[in-house]
């Protein structure tokens, strides 16, 4: 009797200890989001806040009433319309995408797969680009462009973002860990390595796809050196560059850059939302599941 009144007594104590390891982790996790969602509080108040209470002293938690002077002040730009600008952004960011995530699998996968006599010697080149600062390449890749012609075109905004080394590195590492059984029976079916990489492959690599072509394309949407340089017509302009004209040396327009910046970050939020389960498997790098 005494063993089980031991015992019973070292399971309440065990069970009190992970209820308070769940409120811990709970509390943590609030606090933690609390944090991740002020910039967007401050971004939203802002975008309906008049300009003089923006930069006033005194806080104000929510903006009453709303005001719609940024929202105004943004479609009225006919210098740099937000709408072209985000048809612009949008247009890149998928292109880019799209294209890279093609050109790195099919480069990662040759890397992995495809036997030949300088696959090592190739691979260790694109590691080496991994560690050449973009401000080195910046200027050489800007006189290569601009040799083509392809200022203030998409081309010059595009192809340049077109290969990655890093998603190259990726994609080599998964197919590494890809089960060799099933590319041996498409072979042996009279697949050539296409065949097997489109039929095989591909369709059980894509959660490692989408987690690298979010953040590719996240990556992408919010790049603006590159398009600041590139794009020297307002035709070209993406999102950010309109955002950018907002803020000159003479004047500021805070209400107009919190509602551009509100409204720049709307598809970020979109795709994160409903593809954040896909960065988590990429991330594991579970490969095939039964």
């Amino acid at each position: 009797m005494t063993v089980n009144t031991q015992t019973d007594t070292g399971r309440r104590v065990i069970d009190r200890s992970e209820r308070i390891a769940i409120v811990l982790n709970y509390a943590l996790l609030i606090f933690l989001s609390i944090i991740f969602l002020i910039p967007f509080y401050v971004i939203l108040r802002n975008a309906f806040l008049p300009s003089k209470l923006i930069t006033a002293f005194d806080w104000t938690w929510l903006p009453m009433p709303p005001s719609t002077n940024g929202w105004r002040d943004l479609l009225a730009n006919t210098n740099a319309n937000i709408v072209d600008g985000l048809r612009n952004s949008l247009v890149i960011a998928i292109l880019q995408t799209v294209g890279q995530i093609a050109i790195c699998s099919f480069a990662g996968y040759g890397l992995a797969r495809i036997p030949f006599k300088y696959s090592n010697i190739v691979f260790y080149a694109i590691l080496v680009t991994l560690m050449i600062p973009g401000a080195v390449t910046f200027v050489p890749l800007f006189v290569l462009v601009a040799s083509f012609g392809w200022i203030s075109t998409f081309q010059g905004l595009i192809i340049p973002g077109l290969f990655s080394g890093f998603n190259t590195f990726l994609f080599r590492n998964f197919f590494l860990n890809f089960p060799k059984e099933l590319e041996e029976a498409g072979l042996m079916d009279g697949l050539d390595h296409f065949g097997v990489f489109f039929r095989l492959v591909l369709p059980n690599s894509m959660s490692v796809m989408m987690s690298l072509g979010v953040i590719t394309f996240i990556g992408a949407w919010n790049s603006f050196l590159w398009p600041l340089v590139i794009g020297q017509r307002s035709e070209t302009w993406t999102v950010q560059i309109v955002l950018s004209t907002f803020m000159t040396a003479q004047t500021v327009n805070l209400p107009a850059i919190f509602m551009g910046a509100a409204v720049s970050i709307l598809p970020l939020v979109i795709v994160f939302l409903f593809m954040q389960r896909y960065i988590v498997e990429g991330v594991k790098m579970s490969g095939i599941k039964g």
